[in-house]
């Protein structure tokens, strides 16, 4: 076989040769230590989880070594491909704050080593396949999906292994006469990777997750470059990560299948073959079975990133609930150092689980309420027009309509050993201050048990009476007892306790009627303070609406 002519016939449009594409993609002159990874999603429309969980992987390993950190979109598939699909990507990590160094953006890309879209860099690839046809490694292939469809029908009635190989691969040792025919009448082609593998050798890796691993060799004459000139995910990850200076490659442990092919193309092309990471799955307890399973689109709305933002899950709080599953020592890292930035944290692939990771939406809950309580209450306010301006305009109205009001609200009870933790995500918000504007104000009159409705309606009375904007929490308080004594209640709650027979109840029964009366419930922030930012008017309005109701 002329491997040469055949390499011309294949490919007389390509003048390149490989060295003058290496040539045009330089060594990256880096630290030493320093890693470089990439996120290669597909433009598909859909961008979930895993895809946040794997770049956040990418973007420690990179930053935290000084080294890139860049987006590659991997549109090789134009079948799977949606409208609008690259820029759903680009939007997606810009919305959680990933910081790449370079590649794609919405203008163009940025940074020498692109085209940073592989369905771009057609020239580039066919150059490196044109040079496996030239070295025998490569060859075309006829063949129609229905003769593949016949073969994979007598491997599976013969209980052989699926795939073009050995007896199936039909085209590998064709002569030049056949191909040249094919060629003539315009039959679509592929090009298939000649290996020389064989499922009886084992290849010896040492994944950065999983450890030290065996996996069985590649027998197949895998397709690297598809009928429309474009390749297929397996060569064009090889050339792109190997020209792109790719140091690290993190992905799903679902692409453990195809790492004996990587690992083959990379050998083939005389090319160091980066790290691989291969990352657990991310697993729930299913409600119905209670057994563990996959993340699904169909039945986990939690698997979409789009899901996060509709439903106000603070950006911070998700990064950090991943890091959490991702490495096993960061919970006890972050309760050591409680106000320090995340990425400050020591990021490891030697902490990461080679076992499903178990994603637990409570759980992001409780570290969402401890991240948004670290936050001054002008980052709360920020975030939450932010996000109700986009989901709920009726509240962003009010909440934006007077901030000094709404962030004096959302000062009550931040700072300190203990802040309070009323929030876990920014659609809490309205339920949590809907009180504080009348538009929202839905009160419910449910008086404590050991309070009658004319003790109530009294307590209100009184403190109507001596009730002082000014007050201090302390002094509000004492104004509490004072009125508790006057209507038969104890104005020291273990006094009651001692002897409940002598009492009516306590003087906690007294502030909650006081309570229910401003707030419309039992549950609310210290009260005092509310009701220095409602002003006096306000609260005696209240006070009264709620005698009259009682």
């Amino acid at each position: 076989m002329d491997y040469n002519r055949l390499a011309e016939l294949l490919f007389p449009h390509i003048n390149t040769t490989p060295e003058e594409m290496e040539a045009r993609y330089p060594k990256r002159e880096l630290p030493e230590g320093a890693k470089v990874t990439r996120m290669g999603p597909s433009p598909t429309g859909f961008m979930h989880l895993g895809n946040l969980y794997g770049a956040l992987v990418d973007e420690r390993l990179a930053h935290q070594s000084k080294g890139v950190f860049y987006l590659r979109i991997e549109d090789t598939d134009r079948k799977r491909e949606v409208e609008g699909g690259v820029q759903m990507i680009i939007d997606a990590f810009k919305s959680f704050g990933l910081p790449f160094d370079e590649g794609a953006t919405t203008d163009g890309e940025t940074g020498i080593y692109g085209p940073y879209r592989q369905s771009q860099r057609a020239e580039i690839y066919q150059t490196f396949v044109k040079s496996l046809v030239q070295r025998g490694m490569a060859y075309p292939c006829f063949c129609t999906e229905e003769e593949l469809s016949a073969a994979h029908e007598q491997q599976e009635k013969n209980k052989e292994n699926f795939g073009y190989y050995g007896k199936y691969a039909v085209w590998r040792d064709r002569p030049m006469e056949d191909i040249e025919a094919e060629l003539a009448k315009g039959t679509p082609y592929v090009v298939r990777f000649r290996s020389e593998g064989s499922i009886e050798h084992k290849i010896r890796h040492e994944d950065l997750v999983k450890g030290k691993m065996e996996v069985t060799e590649n027998d197949q004459d895998v397709v690297i470059l598809k009928s429309d000139g474009i390749p297929t995910y397996h060569f064009a990850h090889v050339v792109d990560d190997h020209l792109m200076g790719t140091t690290i490659v993190v992905r799903g442990e679902e692409w453990l299948a195809t790492l004996p092919v990587h690992l083959q193309l990379f050998r083939a092309m005389g090319w160091k073959a980066p790290k691989y990471a291969h990352t657990a799955q991310l697993m729930k307890i299913d409600p119905e079975t209670g057994g563990k399973r996959k993340l699904s689109k169909r039945k986990d709305p939690e698997l979409a990133l789009t899901f996060y933002a509709q439903e106000g899950y603070p950006v911070p709080a998700v990064l950090e609930y991943l890091m959490t599953l991702l490495n096993s020592n960061f919970e006890e890292w972050r309760r050591a150092n409680p106000d320090l930035p995340m990425n400050d944290f020591q990021f490891t692939t030697k902490k990461m689980s080679g076992s499903g990771a178990l994603f637990d939406i409570e759980k992001l809950r409780d570290v969402s309420k401890n991240v948004i309580s670290r936050m001054t209450a002008e980052q709360v306010y920020d975030f939450v027009a932010e996000w109700s301006a986009v989901n709920d305009k009726e509240f962003n109205a009010l909440l934006t309509r007077d901030p000094a009001f709404s962030k004096a609200y959302l000062a009550i009870g931040r700072g300190g050993k203990k802040p309070r933790k009323d929030l876990a995500l920014w659609s809490d918000a309205k339920g949590y201050m809907d009180f504080m504007f009348d538009e929202l104000f839905q009160p419910d009159y449910t008086m404590p048990e050991r309070v009658s409705a004319e003790d109530a309606k009294a307590i209100l009375s009184d403190f109507a009476g001596m009730f002082d904007e000014n007050d201090t929490p302390d002094g509000f308080f004492d104004k509490m007892k004072q009125i508790a004594s006057a209507h038969g209640y104890a104005a020291d709650t273990k006094a009651y306790k001692a002897d409940p027979s002598a009492y009516k109840g306590a003087v906690g029964d007294v502030s909650m009627v006081v309570r229910v009366a401003v707030a419309g419930r039992q549950n609310a922030p210290d009260l005092q303070t509310v009701m220095g930012i409602l002003g006096k008017e306000k609260v005696l309005e209240r006070l009264y609406k709620c005698a009259d109701a009682l």
